[in-house]
């Protein structure tokens, strides 16, 4: 039976790289339909993602790319077509992140399987119905038992097998070591292009401040606050006429398309760590 495959890789730069791995493909009986690859002259690290189909084991993929893996020092990621990745969301008191993540997985936009939604407050904005069979986890959380409510939810992370952590506008500072724990799989939304207007009310600083522009920043998350590698960022004009609920209102839809589009790249490995930054191939 022949069966898709994606895999992604960065290793330090050399002569032959592309030529080894594809021919180790081709040896597979792999018949190669996507290439992308970037060379990188600050770090000396090359980066490819590639997607084929073969009829080979996944044992004998494996087994042979491993070994190439070791002599190339590459970090490598191979997922079949069918394999969809469990994700876990954090959402707090909005909810349109949320909402729209659960729609696009439900249509069938987003490949991945929602196995849980943690919140640090009730459920009361998304109606039960509406998280249709989603498990819901209300864990509070306050200075008295950060620690204890972090270990829940990594807990959850170990439990269900979680591939990737999604903070759906989760308004809660992440501790350093939590952070560390899901280095490269926990993916934020923040209301603005980093690091302005951080904190409370950010459209509100941002109308204070007279913007004409207004944005978010999709990142991984890091020890450091909102200051993570970067997968995506978009803008929306917006101008003296607009209200503060003017840019709340706009700030919601952008949120969203940001979120869901470096989600969906995350789901497909077009997105590859490079220091404090991402390599991302678009297409």
């Amino acid at each position: 039976m022949t069966v898709s495959y994606t895999l992604s890789f960065s290793c330090p730069d050399r002569a032959g790289i592309i030529a080894q791995v594809s021919g180790a493909i081709f040896e597979h009986r792999g018949n190669i339909r996507v290439l992308n690859q970037f060379n990188d002259p600050d770090t000396g690290l090359f980066f490819m993602r590639m997607a084929f189909v073969t009829d080979c084991t996944r044992a004998e993929l494996e087994r042979t790319l491993g070994a190439l893996a070791q002599s190339l020092q590459m970090k490598w990621e191979l997922r079949s077509k069918d394999e969809r990745q469990r994700v876990l969301l954090l959402v707090s008191k909005f909810d349109h992140c949320l909402a729209d993540l659960l729609y696009r997985t439900r249509i069938g936009e987003l490949d991945m399987e929602i196995c849980g939604i943690v919140s640090n407050h009730p459920k009361t904005a998304l109606k039960v119905t509406e998280l249709g069979a989603v498990p819901f986890h209300h864990l509070s959380v306050g200075a008295e038992n950060r620690a204890a409510q972090e270990a829940q939810i990594l807990g959850l992370v170990k439990d269900l097998n979680i591939d990737l952590v999604i903070l759906a506008r989760y308004m809660q500072i992440l501790s350093d070591s939590f952070a560390a724990a899901l280095s490269g799989r926990c993916i934020n939304i923040h209301h603005s292009f980093l690091p302005s207007f951080k904190g409370a009310k950010p459209y509100h600083q941002a109308y204070a401040n007279g913007v004409k522009m207004i944005g978010a920043t999709a990142h991984y998350v890091t020890a450091d606050l909102d200051e993570g590698p970067i997968i995506y960022q978009d803008v929306e004009a917006v101008s003296h006429a607009d209200m503060p609920d003017d840019l709340v209102r706009k700030g919601r839809n952008i949120e969203q398309r940001v979120l869901s589009r470096a989600v969906s790249w995350h789901l497909a490995q077009r997105v590859l760590m490079n220091g404090n930054k991402t390599v991302v191939f678009w297409s």
